[in-house]
């Protein structure tokens, strides 16, 4: 890990609009960035607080997504969910494959979460060594689906700006190709480069995947929320979590923690273009749902000022 300080630490994140020589472009488009945020969804953890911390602080309209832990397994992930569609929630569960038996064990998943009025879901292929069953990636999980009748709306793919660790771009991309006619739309993993999001999603489109990207950013998130969340993950979860993460490990530690505007600026302008198909903001709020959601309103309030001056 390079102890090199980001360029995000460089200078402070401010609060504040765009500096008057970028303010034309971002006021064109203004409307696109307010949807985005109007219309963002909320990753959680499922660890002990989160659904009362949701419940207090998180509109009904922002939909959530629960995301799964190899070390806790998928029923804690799906107990969340169903407690919070019980809160009137729209809620997406994560499903990981590697974490399914055999497919009596998914038609059982569905049936739950069909139960709990739950109409969606994000597959990924989990970071278990090796599969408890028969699905050792997404694909073989979202092939399955089908084949029990899911009748879910939303079916959710994970896309990767930034390639992954263990597996070479070209493979990454071939299993996005795949998955896609399986899927509803794609949500990308964390990278805080605008420009490295925008290109990759230009050449996901000129490969034939037509489905509508959801940019996945940082909530605004506290050094003391990390630590805190590292260690409900477990000592080896941790180790992996930070691992995974080590691209933002040095911006989460600033002293005040970090916000998410130089991202959203940057992005704004590339938001609803046809040729890159990014629509919209999904955030990893790490269970900071408070600090997120007060965040978001921030920057509505700023665009809805800005629209009326």
């Amino acid at each position: 890990m390079s102890l090199e300080v980001p360029d995000a630490t460089r200078a402070p994140m401010g609060t504040g609009p765009p500096p008057a020589d970028r303010r034309p472009a971002w006021r064109r488009s203004r409307g696109a960035l307010e949807r985005a945020l109007r219309d963002a969804s909320y990753e959680v953890l499922p660890l002990r607080g989160a659904e009362a911390s949701v419940v207090e602080h998180v509109p009904r309209t922002v939909p959530l997504s629960v995301t799964v832990t190899e070390a806790k397994g998928l029923t804690p992930t799906l107990e969340l969910a169903e407690r919070l569609s019980r809160h009137g929630f729209t809620v997406t569960p994560h499903i990981a494959a590697r974490l399914v038996h055999d497919a009596s064990h998914l038609a059982d998943v569905v049936a739950r979460l069909h139960a709990a009025h739950v109409d969606s879901v994000f597959v990924v292929g989990g970071d278990a060594a090796e599969p408890a069953g028969a699905f050792p990636d997404a694909l073989g999980l979202l092939e399955a689906l089908e084949t029990v009748g899911h009748r879910f709306r939303h079916v959710g793919i994970g896309g990767y700006p930034e390639g992954h660790g263990h597996i070479s771009p070209e493979l990454i991309e071939r299993a996005l190709e795949r998955k896609a006619p399986h899927a509803t739309h794609v949500i990308t993993q964390l990278c805080f480069h605008p420009a490295t999001t925008t290109a990759w999603a230009r050449q996901v489109r000129q490969r034939g995947v037509d489905l509508p990207i959801r940019v996945g950013l940082p909530g605004a998130v506290t050094r003391q929320k990390l630590v805190r969340i590292s260690a409900g993950l477990g000592l080896g979860q941790s180790a992996r979590f930070l691992l995974k993460q080590h691209s933002m490990f040095w911006r989460f530690f600033l002293p005040h923690g970090y916000r998410p505007d130089r991202l959203v600026d940057g992005l704004a302008p590339t938001l609803g273009r046809p040729e890159h198909h990014l629509q919209g903001f999904h955030f990893f709020t790490f269970n900071e749902v408070a600090r997120t959601e007060a965040w978001r309103q921030e920057w509505l309030a700023r665009l809805s000022d800005a629209g009326t001056g």
